[in-house]
């Protein structure tokens, strides 16, 4: 049915919604229905929030009509019978219903409904879980009341994508599966956001005594003394768990491996003690990029020293968000942390290991005071001993780093 349709039978609706009693917007909702043809209930339906059933009902009390019946027995409620509106009863619904829905929640990863289509079951699931029990039905009614519609994406932004990323994503996908298959470790990597380290805002917010909230400084000036964290996570896709390394210095390819190694040394041979090989699937840029020459030799004293034979796969460029450990990982710990200041290292590690889910993602978080001096060269000679060899698919992206035995 055409968005034409829909759109003109909501507007018609939202003027003449107020002058209809309960039988009256039946019968009209069954003449409307009738007039578009095929896929007509389900516009109507859609258009202004009332169900399937109701029109039904009124498409049979209009056969009646035709059909010489007589209509005056059917029941109209009096004014102010009837249950109370789900809106009186629960004032703060709508308020909570438009937060989930705000266009400006798009794309942030705080939001609950972030990796999820909003749906009105999905809507309906959100808002039970914050205390609000209403149904699908009723989610449709108030985004119609509020003045919401499906609408698809618009195509106005031009840009480029790589001819082979969808093909990259695949190749990942089965690359993850065979190694998954074979219980050998699969681990997602990647930097969170740099930190502020002080009494500084945080985005969010937190349940505070009223009239007392937290107070933090005006101004987002680095403090010299704390400076800044880099938190480098790594995530492991089997067995739901994380370990991220909150450094002190820069991120580079270095202190990327050395976080890949922890977590080795502290989780991943305790649960993977029959491993032979590790997958890793990082970014194509940042410490983990895949034309930083820094990365693979790192990579290959990693492997020299745990005989682990390491494959890297990397997303394309411009597809980060796509890696597991952005919305596995990384958005629950902001959720974790919202509007709370990010004081002290301490404080920044405790709230990192105490994030959790439902689905039993559990975190190790540790501090990293070491250095990791940036501008190191590597030269031509060092990058010749890496034991590297290039996938026949993409060999810039994917490609193996086996221990070297003359080493």
């Amino acid at each position: 049915m055409d968005a034409i349709d829909e759109e003109s039978v909501r507007r018609k609706y939202q003027r003449l919604r107020e002058l209809f009693n309960e039988r009256e917007r039946r019968l009209w909702a069954a003449v409307e229905s009738a007039e578009l043809g095929r896929g007509g209930i389900s516009t109507v339906a859609r258009a202004t929030g009332l169900s399937r059933t109701t029109i039904y009902q009124g498409l049979d009390e209009l056969g009646q009509r035709r059909s010489g019946g007589d209509l005056r027995r059917d029941r109209v409620r009096n004014p102010g019978g009837g249950r109370k509106p789900v809106t009186e009863k629960d004032p703060k619904l709508v308020s909570c219903l438009e937060q989930l829905v705000e266009p400006t929640t798009r794309g942030e990863p705080e939001s609950p409904l972030r990796w999820t289509c909003k749906s009105t079951r999905q809507l309906s699931e959100a808002l039970k879980k914050q205390g609000h029990p209403i149904g699908r039905q009723k989610v449709c009614e108030l985004l119609n009341m509020l003045g919401y519609s499906l609408q698809a994406n618009r195509k106005t932004r031009e840009g480029s994508d790589h001819e082979d990323r969808d093909a990259q994503f695949r190749y990942i996908n089965a690359q993850v599966n065979a190694y998954q298959q074979r219980a050998q470790p699969v681990i997602s990597v990647d930097a969170k956001k740099k930190e502020l380290v002080g009494d500084f805002k945080n985005a969010g917010r937190e349940w505070s005594p009223r009239g007392k909230p937290v107070e933090v400084r005006t101004h987002d000036f680095i403090d010299r003394e704390l400076g800044k964290v880099n938190p480098y996570g790594v995530y492991d896709q089997t067995s739901n768990t994380g370990w991220v390394s909150v450094g002190t210095d820069h991120d580079t390819a270095a202190f990327a491996v050395e976080t890949i190694r922890r977590w080795w040394l502290h989780m991943g041979q305790e649960r993977y003690p029959q491993a032979r090989d590790l997958l890793i699937t990082a970014d194509g840029g940042g410490s983990n990029g895949y034309r930083l020459r820094l990365w693979k030799v790192a990579l290959q004293t990693f492997a020299n020293e745990t005989a682990l034979t390491v494959h890297v796969c990397h997303f394309p460029p411009g597809t980060s968000k796509w890696n597991k450990i952005e919305h596995r990982m990384f958005s629950f710990i902001s959720l974790n942390w919202r509007g709370k200041p990010l004081i002290c290292h301490e404080v920044i590690v405790n709230l990192i290991g105490s994030t959790h889910t439902d689905k039993g993602l559990a975190i190790h978080a540790e501090l990293d005071t070491d250095a990791y001096p940036k501008g190191i060269k590597i030269t031509d000679a060092a990058l010749s001993k890496v034991n590297l060899k290039r996938d026949d698919f993409h060999g810039e992206w994917n490609y193996t780093i086996a221990p070297n035995c003359s080493t």
